[in-house]
């Protein structure tokens, strides 16, 4: 488990880390209505897919237990509203859609008062945050066995304990396997535009005690090519029912010069980011964010006032993946069966 939470429900508050701050300052907000949590989501306070599942939650049971009346489909009415909010900040990371279909699910079946619809909502919500952390362990625990002892191990972007409940994706594979008393090293990418493994990951892990190195995105060629990366693993925003995935941009790239190379290629995901409705990639919708992500760090321009291109994510096709890690078993090809018989 990390030495920090990143989210929590607390005295009727969404209360978390504001990772636009990191690495500099360690500061926790506390979010007294749905709309803030909305706008810590948009403005990736808090990002990654599970993280954004859990804060969905958290943020609908807010904006339930906030709504003034006691009438039972007006109350309905309302928390629909709120969901929707909820669900428009971001296109990509399934797990928001997942999260608030889920929320749902339990308001329509709720026979209750609107007093008791609204703890059963925060309820679920809570529920939702701790089973994230636990499937989190098991995928670390099932990936871990990919992971040779004394090895080095590259990843891209966060997919650690900031993009989940607590624990992490990739990182939780890494983090299984040191706890499994394996000694393994880490290689960060710094993931421009928006640096989360410069400012993130390389904090997160080094705050836990784990080896780790960064390097810009453009090195990764090289430092393969000199035999320096024993295997990939990424964390996915949304995978295909054919098992391509969506995860932060340069992904693609990666996973190239992983094939190119011959070094395994893992992406460790829950099952709730495996969007069974969407054949493949081509098919998953690509946010493009603010151009000043790109023009400017930490608030100062360090490029001309040109046409800027800021697409967040890419699809890695399956044919690049070596297996997909889920907290019931790893996934190889063909990832259609495979990923369809984790739900039978």
């Amino acid at each position: 488990m990390s030495s920090f939470k990143t989210i929590e429900w607390k005295d009727n508050k969404v209360i978390m880390i504001d990772q636009t701050r990191l690495p500099n300052e360690e500061i926790y907000l506390e979010l007294e209505t749905y709309q803030e949590v909305a706008d810590a989501i948009k403005r990736m306070v808090i990002r990654g897919a599970p993280a954004i599942g859990v804060a969905a939650a958290l943020g609908i049971a807010l904006g339930a237990i906030n709504i003034k009346t006691d009438d039972r489909n007006q109350f309905i009415s309302e928390v629909n509203k709120v969901t929707d909010v909820i669900l428009a900040t971001r296109p990509t990371a399934v797990n928001l859609f997942w999260a608030g279909k889920r929320m749902l699910r339990v308001l329509n079946a709720q026979e209750g008062s609107v007093k008791e619809m609204k703890m059963r909502l925060v309820e679920e919500a809570n529920n939702i945050l701790i089973e994230d952390i636990e499937i989190c362990r098991n995928i670390g625990r099932v990936g871990a066995v990919l992971i040779p002892d004394n090895s080095t191990v590259l990843t891209h972007c966060n997919a650690g304990a900031l993009a989940t409940a607590g624990y992490g994706t990739a990182l939780g594979v890494i983090r299984g396997a040191n706890e499994a008393g394996k000694n393994i090293k880490v290689i960060a990418t710094e993931t421009r535009p928006f640096l989360q493994g410069a400012r993130l990951t390389a904090w997160e892990l080094d705050k836990d005690g784990i080896s780790v190195s960064l390097i810009t995105d453009s090195m990764v060629g090289h430092i393969m090519s000199k035999g320096m990366v024993d295997a990939v693993v990424v964390g996915a925003d949304r995978i295909a029912g054919n098992g391509d995935v969506a995860n932060k941009i340069g992904t693609y790239s990666i996973s190239i010069l992983a094939k190119s190379h011959g070094i395994p290629f893992y992406v460790a995901a829950p099952i709730s980011t495996i969007d069974y409705d969407c054949a493949n990639g081509s098919l998953i919708p690509i946010e493009e964010r603010n151009i000043n992500e790109v023009t400017h760090i930490l608030g100062k321009r360090i490029a001309p006032d040109v046409n800027v291109y800021n697409p967040a994510f890419d699809i890695t096709p399956n044919e690049n993946v070596s297996s997909i890690i889920t907290e019931k078993a790893v996934v190889k090809d063909p990832f259609l069966k495979g990923l369809s018989d984790l739900i039978k």
